[in-house]
C-alpha cells in the first residue's frame, strides 16, 4: 500500500518540484524563443524587448530562432522546457489565436503555456489595389455590391490572420470574393499591386510601404481606435462595424506552471521595460503600439482571441490540416 500511495502521489510532487522557485531570480541567461527565422519583424520585436527587459532583470537574454510549422515547433519547444522561468516564448497571434482555431497543433494554447504579459499589437488595414475606382469604404462596398463574384483578395496564406479577417469582413458585409491565398504577405502585395488581387487585409506594418508608395490604398483600420501612421483613415468600429477588431499582436507566454514569484519578476519588469519612453518610438518601426497587461488580463486575452477565430472558423467553413 506504502509503495502505491508513492507511486500515486509521484506526478503530484514532479509538479510541485517543478514549480519550485530558484532564490535570487534569475541567476543566469535567459533563452527566448522566437517562433520565426531571424531577420523579419517579429524578430525585431523580441531583439527590442529583451535588450532593454534583461538590464531590469540584470541577466542577459539569447533569443533562439525557431521557425517552421507555423509556430509549432517553437511552442512544442517552449511547452516542454523546464517551468523555472528560464524559457520564455513570444507567442503571437499566429500561435495562440487563428492557428488552434483553424487546425489540429500538437499543444493546448492555455492549458501547456503560463502568460506573463502582452506586448501589443498593430491594426490590420483593409486595402485595396490603387487603380480600382474607390476612395473610401463606402465606395468600396458599393462596388463590392455591384461587381458580385467579381473580386479576389489576396492573404497571408490559409488560416493567417489576413485570410480570417477577410472572411469576418465578408460575413459581416453579405458580399463574395474569391480567396487567393500565397506562402507570405510578399507574394500577396505583389500581386495586390500587379492587380491581380483587388483587396487584402495585411498588417499596418507590411502594408505602409506600398501605402506611402501609393501602389495601394487604405480604406479602415481594424482596433478600437485610429491609429498614428493613418490619422485620416476611420476604424471599421467607427464606420458601423460594431465590434469588429483583428490585431497582430505579441505576447510572451513561458511553460505552464511557471513559480507564482518567478512570474511576478517577470511580469512587473516586463510592464517596465514596456512603460519606458523610448519603447513606444523603438516598437513603431513595426506600427506596434505597446500594450501590457497583467498575466491574468493576458490569459483572458488569448482566450478570448481563440474564441473569437473558432467561432468564426466554424461559421465560414474552415478547418485546415495540421
Amino acid at each position: 500500500m506504502k509503495r502505491r500511495t508513492l507511486l500515486q502521489a509521484a506526478p503530484a510532487l514532479a509538479l510541485a518540484s517543478k514549480a519550485r522557485a530558484e532564490p535570487g531570480f534569475p541567476t543566469k541567461t535567459l533563452r527566448y524563443i522566437v517562433p520565426v527565422a531571424a531577420g523579419g519583424g517579429s524578430d525585431l520585436v523580441g531583439r527590442t524587448v529583451t535588450e532593454r527587459w534583461g538590464r531590469l532583470l540584470k541577466q542577459s537574454f539569447v533569443v533562439d530562432n525557431i521557425g517552421g510549422g507555423g509556430g509549432i515547433l517553437a511552442c512544442q519547444a517552449t511547452m516542454r522546457a523546464p517551468a523555472d522561468g528560464y524559457t520564455l516564448m513570444q507567442g503571437y497571434v499566429a500561435t495562440h489565436g487563428t492557428s488552434p482555431a483553424t487546425r489540429a497543433v500538437p499543444y493546448d494554447a492555455i492549458k501547456d503555456f503560463t502568460p506573463v504579459g502582452m506586448i501589443g499589437g498593430t491594426p490590420n488595414v483593409l486595402v485595396v489595389n490603387a487603380n480600382l475606382p474607390v476612395k473610401n469604404l463606402k465606395e468600396f462596398l458599393d462596388y463590392l455590391r455591384k461587381n458580385p463574384g467579381r473580386l479576389s483578395y489576396g492573404s497571408a496564406g490559409q488560416g493567417s490572420l489576413t485570410h480570417l479577417t477577410m472572411e469576418l469582413f465578408k460575413q459581416q458585409v453579405g458580399s463574395f470574393m474569391v480567396h487567393i491565398p500565397y506562402r507570405g504577405i510578399a507574394p500577396a502585395f505583389n500581386d495586390l499591386i500587379g492587380g491581380q488581387t483587388q483587396a487584402m487585409f495585411p498588417g499596418l506594418a507590411a502594408a505602409m510601404p506600398h501605402i506611402r508608395s501609393g501602389r495601394a490604398r487604405p480604406l479602415a483600420v481594424t482596433g478600437p481606435m485610429r491609429h498614428g501612421l493613418l490619422k485620416d483613415i476611420p476604424t471599421l468600429e467607427e464606420s458601423g462595424f460594431k465590434g469588429f477588431d483583428a490585431q497582430q499582436w505579441y505576447g510572451v507566454v513561458g511553460p505552464a506552471g511557471l513559480p507564482a514569484d518567478v512570474l511576478k519578476t517577470l511580469s512587473e519588469t516586463l510592464t517596465l521595460t514596456l512603460q519606458a519612453p523610448d519603447m513606444a518610438e523603438k516598437l513603431a518601426i513595426e506600427a506596434i503600439e505597446p500594450r501590457p497587461m497583467s498575466p491574468e488580463a493576458f490569459g483572458k486575452f488569448i482566450k478570448a482571441d481563440i474564441a473569437r477565430w473558432t467561432q468564426l472558423a466554424k461559421e465560414r467553413n474552415i478547418q485546415l490540416e495540421s
